[in-house]
């Protein structure tokens, strides 16, 4: 894309170079581009170059074309209104051909993710011998189909028959998804086989896409995980990583189990398969011709995951048991965020101030979305003065109820957190209404900015993020998705509605290209090596590390670049059970020639001793510690220790044990940074000690 803008840019500049320059752009761009890839072997040679210059040939023509087009269509008006202002040929380029076609730029981007993955595969048509491009000539050379066709046949149906089986519960416990690579591994045990290098190419595609979804989906959550109760709860989730990982390296030690092999029971007993599949990459950066050693590690994970999801779930049953009490239900974490308050104001202090005044005497967040002022109700505005007994309704964090009391004076004994309040018949006049933000260009803006409330007198009081209440408060930045509550007159809120974008349509259309994007500058991250002291060679985050880094911080930061990631709920989850269901395939498939020969030996028993001990000693050691001398309570607890282990299988049995929703919460608050550090810790022993 940016050769294309030069050329655009060189062809709009200089008129005689546009006439030279474009009959031969639009005849190489009408060319089959398999007929110039010949011409490039001859030019640069059989290797990687010709493949990227024949990616870039796909795509660089034809986006030249265009956007010299988008160029020369800018308004007259403006180009001769800048040059009535003395501006330049530079200030027309910089301030008006430039800025104006950026959705046309943006626009060719997202086409030429398309043009140049085809072009790569012409070039490995030619110019290659591996990758997907080469394996289709191959196979159809030599007429052998099963290694473009029967290769997604084998692999779907390892994935429809695990998925379906996945669904069966035993004693009311179903693996889900990870059904499917105990299919694939009795698949490969039966001799069902795919061409190495397809397989590897589906697999790592699966990983990828799976691991940079689940960090777009959990980067919100992930920084704001450490505060509060966050903290104490991602200190026990290191603390059953390191004790785990000790546990292992010290049976490595004593034991003379390989390195890989002790990873790999370690990955499995944590649940964990996107730390295998760091730890796989490790292995094979330092030893690259070491494939048998990279099954044996998902052999090995193989023997410890089922003992990893019944290690868990005991342990869970005996924390019970030590407990000896279920917990009290207790309400939606939201109700925490956004609680709301009735209060008569009674405080001299605030007699006859403004709502802005009154803001200034505390640093606490908090949205008053009525008053009842002479025996009406109305919308404040920051400009509306509070005078003697007048009733304020207060949204604001339950924790800050106390400190806001004292500034009104006195808090009225009404519940107006109940899930059955008719809002609309509090005051005939007002109604209160849900709207959506759909518009891109409020993605990461500030609420307070909008100044929505003084300009048509309505009152945003919660958003809806993700399921999670959130306080209306001006510095919350927007994102896209986000679901208003306002409350106001139904004119005023069809005005906001349409400033906000409110077409819930617009958002069920996924933004393909922040996705791939950010997938392309995961790679790239893991691809840079990192020298730490000590170590003979440098570490890479890999196919895991990179994307996973990418995406929490796509997740968490995007919106305040302005970056649009948004994708519904159902979407982001259909993309990580799609990659995480081909990686699954693709391991077991990889491991199961040899599972049943390498289990039932003296080495095979040796390693289902070692993973049910490294999936009960920690989670049992970490969960007593907690519950007797932290005093975290049973539910936190649990959860706690089940998004330590990565394991959704064991939280389902833990929130049959728990009448609260708390293992859940706990479990979210955890899983993002434990996985991060399983990822990551993986790769470093591997590289330090493999």
């Amino acid at each position: 894309i940016i050769i294309s803008i030069l050329l655009a840019v060189l062809l709009w500049w200089n008129e005689t170079a546009a006439k030279v320059l474009e009959p031969y752009l639009v005849v190489l761009n009408s060319l089959p581009k398999t007929a110039l890839a010949p011409v490039f072997i001859v030019w640069l040679g059989n290797n990687m170059k010709t493949i990227i210059i024949a990616a870039v040939s796909v795509a660089v023509f034809s986006t030249t074309i265009t956007l010299y087009n988008t160029f020369l269509e800018m308004d007259p008006g403006k180009i001769k209104l800048i040059r009535t202002l003395g501006g330049s040929k530079k200030d027309i380029l910089c301030k008006l051909i430039l800025p104006g076609n950026i959705p046309a730029i943006i626009s060719a981007m997202k086409v030429d993710i398309g043009l140049t993955l085809v072009g790569v595969i012409i070039g490995e048509f030619v110019a290659a011998k591996a990758g997907l491009g080469y394996l289709i000539i191959y196979g159809s050379q030599v007429f052998k189909l099963d290694y473009v066709l029967l290769s997604i046949v084998i692999l779907c149906l390892i994935c429809a028959v695990g998925t379906a089986l996945g669904n069966i519960k035993i004693f009311g416990v179903s693996l889900g998804v990870t059904f499917v690579f105990f299919c694939g591994i009795i698949a490969g045990h039966l001799g069902l086989a795919i061409n190495p290098d397809m397989l590897s190419i589906m697999q790592n595609f699966g990983l990828i896409l799976f691991i940079y979804s689940l960090g777009v989906q959990v980067g919100p959550g992930f920084f704001s995980a450490f505060k509060k109760g966050g903290v104490k709860l991602n200190f026990l989730a290191l603390s059953v990583l390191v004790s785990g990982t000790l546990m292992a390296l010290l049976i490595h030690w004593t034991a003379g189990i390989p390195l890989s092999d002790m990873i790999g029971l370690l990955s499995g007993a944590a649940t964990n398969t996107p730390m295998l599949g760091a730890a796989q990459q490790a292995h094979l950066q330092i030893h690259p011709a070491d494939m048998p050693g990279a099954d044996r590690m998902a052999m090995a994970c193989a023997v410890g995951y089922p003992l990893g999801i019944i290690g868990v779930i005991l342990c869970v049953a005996i924390l019970n048991a030590i407990s000896g009490k279920k917990t009290v239900r207790t309400k939606n974490p939201s109700s925490e965020n956004t609680f709301i308050t009735e209060f008569q104001v009674s405080n001299p202090a605030i007699f006859g101030q403004t709502i802005q005044e009154i803001m200034k005497h505390t640093d606490r967040k908090f949205v008053i979305s009525r008053i009842w002022k002479n025996g009406k109700v109305i919308i404040p505005t920051s400009d509306t003065l509070v005078e003697k007994d007048e009733h304020a309704l207060v949204i604001s964090n339950k924790k800050d109820v106390e400190h806001i009391r004292q500034i009104f004076g006195q808090q009225e004994n009404v519940d107006w957190n109940k899930k059955d309040i008719d809002w609309n018949s509090i005051d005939s006049q007002l109604v209160s209404r849900h709207i959506l933000v759909t518009k891109p260009e409020l993605n990461g803006t500030k609420l307070g900015s909008l100044r929505l409330r003084n300009s048509y007198g309505i009152n945003i009081t919660r958003v809806n993020r993700a399921g999670i209440d959130l306080l209306a408060s001006p510095s919350l930045r927007l994102q896209l998705g986000d679901r208003l509550t306002i409350v106001g007159e139904s004119k005023a809120i069809d005005n906001v509605g349409r400033i906000l974008g409110n077409e819930a349509k617009q958002l069920n259309n996924p933004n393909l290209f922040m996705i791939f994007f950010g997938i392309v500058l995961g790679l790239i991250l893991g691809s840079i090596p990192i020298a730490i002291p000590g170590m003979s060679m440098p570490v890479k985050l890999g196919l895991a590390g990179g994307p996973i880094i990418v995406g929490l911080v796509m997740g968490a930061f995007g919106p305040r670049l302005h970056l649009s990631t948004y994708t519904t709920r159902s979407a982001n989850l259909m993309l990580r059970q799609l990659g995480l269901t081909i990686y699954l395939a693709g391991l077991g498939l990889s491991a199961g020639a040899g599972f049943f020969d390498t289990v039932f030996t003296t080495d095979g028993l040796l390693w289902v001793g070692i993973s049910f001990a490294l999936a009960v000693v920690p989670v049992l050691l970490v969960g007593i510690i907690a519950c007797k001398v932290m005093k975290t309570s049973y539910a936190e607890n649990v959860g706690m220790l089940c998004g330590s282990m990565a394991n959704p299988i064991a939280l389902n049995y833990a929130n049959t044990t728990a009448e609260s929703d708390e293992p859940s919460v706990a479990y979210a608050t955890v899983y993002p940074l434990s996985i991060f550090l399983r990822v990551i810790s993986a790769q470093i022993i591997i590289l330090l000690l493999g």
